[in-house]
């Protein structure tokens, strides 16, 4: 088990790792919308998702794999009215990759920081 730790990535706001690879596999921790050089979450609904994306990207990114890595998404939704705005989000995302992740969508009381959405995915990047 290896930890995987990015600057273009939010620091953790907890005891725990960014990402850890395992076997092929990298499992990221569940991204908000903390763009890493204000140490800010982002305002807005839009720009959270963008911007916990751009996380995603970013720590992919720093193990040499992108998003059509990606095999299984968890997001967690404060409000399930926005489901449809972020499936448009989503799709954006993900419009370049063949084959899609799976997908859960869990609707949340709260999130950490007051977010709006938190995004964790599992990638295979080989051995």
């Amino acid at each position: 088990m290896t930890p995987v730790y990015t600057e273009e990535a939010p620091k953790p706001v907890g005891p725990y790792s960014q990402a850890v690879m395992v076997g092929g596999f990298i499992f990221l921790s569940g991204q908000i919308g903390i763009d890493a050089k204000e140490g800010k979450l982002k305002e807005g609904f839009r720009q959270q998702v963008e911007q916990a994306f751009r996380n995603i990207d970013a720590i992919l990114k720093s193990v040499g794999a992108s998003r059509e890595k990606i095999v299984r998404v968890v997001v967690y939704l404060k409000d399930l009215s926005l489901f449809g705005e972020f499936n448009q989000l989503y799709e954006e995302f993900f419009s370049s990759v063949r084959v899609k992740p799976t997908r859960t969508t869990v609707g949340v009381n709260e999130l950490p920081l007051g977010a709006q959405i938190e995004i964790e995915v599992l990638a295979y990047v080989g051995e």
